[in-house]
């Protein structure tokens, strides 16, 4: 195993065509490495091509062409091993109701051949909080209960890849909590590598090292994520007068204004074209009295917004 988790090369995934509709070319050459020990954020909106990635990477979808490697076994010359380094916590709620958590996971763990002896079930309860409904039927479990036997499930062959599809969807802020306590010991003292989607971008700014962005089929942007949001050049100062102002500000080359309606005057620029001193300047000249002063900067959302609003290319 090198340095990278996954090595993605070429890889492309066309749907044929069904009834009235045409093939579908879902994932279009997407080349992408994932360091070893990483937490990897894959990001885009929608029908981006993120759950074929995902399902070819568990095994579940055929990939129409390209190469890929999990934890450097080639998915075409070493299927099983390939498999055996991921484990896939789903978007979705899928289990038997009559298996209880502590039989779901042996099962699991049969199913990718863990002999007895090796199984960690007890271990896994303890890690996803469920030691205590063991035993209980998964149909009496609650729906945050639900995903962590989920997270469970994708940790019993001890992968070296944990892919986490939407894992906080619909769960309280204490379920959330837990879990990126969890994935945040597992990352940091076995050095499991952990993928990411979500369409909370908060959570992806926070906990990602990386991340990648893709949209119609295609990878927009990979890099690390304080590099990402620093790409973005806008900043907004926000003036908080002493008395509301209504007058006219003579303000510098594309500086822009927003009266917000507590009063503030929200004055966006580019940081390569303006600075806060210029802006102050102008205020100060207009007779306005300060009472309070913030920046805001760009976060996440504000790259991915202004990377997947295109339209793609005809």
């Amino acid at each position: 195993m090198g340095e990278n988790a996954i090595e993605i090369e070429g890889l492309r995934k066309v749907y044929a065509a069904s009834g009235n509709q045409p093939p579908k070319e879902a994932l279009k050459g997407v080349d992408l490495t994932i360091p070893a020990g990483s937490i990897f954020g894959l990001l885009g909106p929608n029908g981006a091509g993120k759950s074929t990635l995902i399902n070819i990477l568990a095994g579940l979808v055929v990939k129409s062409s390209g190469t890929v490697r999990i934890w450097g076994f080639d998915q075409d010359r070493n299927p099983r091993q390939s498999r055996a380094s991921i484990g896939v916590m789903p978007q979705e709620l899928n289990m038997d109701p009559f298996f209880t958590p502590r039989g779901a996971l042996e099962v699991q763990a049969g199913l990718y051949g863990v002999p007895k002896s090796q199984r960690r079930t007890d271990e896994v309860l303890e890690l996803i909080g469920l030691e205590d409904k063991a035993d209980a039927y998964a149909r009496n479990l609650s729906g945050g209960m639900r995903r962590r036997l989920l997270l469970g499930k994708a940790l019993v062959h001890n992968p070296q890849v944990l892919v986490l599809d939407e894992p906080t969807a619909g769960v309280d802020i204490e379920l959330r909590q837990m879990l990126w306590q969890n994935v945040r010991r597992l990352n940091e003292e076995r050095g499991l590598t952990v993928i990411l989607t979500t369409h909370y971008l908060e959570e992806a700014e926070e906990m990602c090292d990386e991340i990648a962005i893709i949209n119609h089929g295609e990878v927009l942007v990979r890099d690390k994520t304080s590099a990402l949001v620093g790409r973005m050049d806008a900043k907004t100062l926000v003036i908080h007068p002493d008395a509301p102002f209504e007058g006219s500000l003579d303000l510098p080359a594309g500086v822009e204004l927003e009266r917000r309606r507590d009063g503030a005057l929200a004055l966006s620029y580019r940081q390569s074209q303006s600075g806060p001193e210029a802006i102050l300047e102008a205020v100060r000249k207009a007779g306005i009295n300060i009472r309070d002063v913030k920046t805001e900067e760009p976060d996440l959302e504000d790259v991915f917004v202004s990377l997947t609003s295109s339209k793609p290319a005809a």
